[in-house]
C-alpha cells in the first residue's frame, strides 16, 4: 500500500478540520476509532493490489457510495428521532424522491 494507517489517520483528521465527526458519548476514543478505520481501510486496499486500476476505482467509489449513503440514513434518523428539522438541501433532495413514486 502507498499509504500507512497513520498517514491516513491524519489525512482523516485534516479533513475533518472543515467538517468535524460529533463522536457524542460514544464510549470510545476517538484516535483509537480513527486508527481502527485507518487499518481497516489499508488492509481493504491491499487486498485490491491485484485489481486494474479500473476496478480499485469503481470497487473505492462503491465503497464511498455505500457509506455516504448510510451516513445519510442514519442523519436523518438521528434528527427525527430527536425532532429536529432537516435542512432545506436534505429535504429537497427528500422531496426528490418523493416525486417519483
Amino acid at each position: 500500500m502507498s499509504i500507512t494507517p497513520e498517514e491516513l489517520e491524519l489525512l482523516m483528521q485534516e479533513v475533518e478540520k472543515e467538517d468535524p465527526i460529533d463522536f457524542a458519548d460514544l464510549p470510545f476514543d476517538e484516535h483509537d476509532l480513527r486508527g481502527l478505520i485507518s487499518n481497516h481501510l489499508c488492509e481493504m486496499a491491499d487486498a485490491m493490489e491485484n485489481f486494474s486500476d479500473e476496478d480499485k476505482h469503481l470497487t473505492l467509489l462503491a465503497v464511498a457510495a455505500k457509506l455516504v449513503l448510510e451516513n445519510m440514513v442514519l442523519n436523518i434518523q438521528l434528527l427525527r428521532r430527536h425532532g429536529v428539522p432537516l435542512s432545506d438541501t436534505t429535504e429537497a433532495l427528500l422531496q426528490r424522491l418523493r416525486k417519483k413514486d
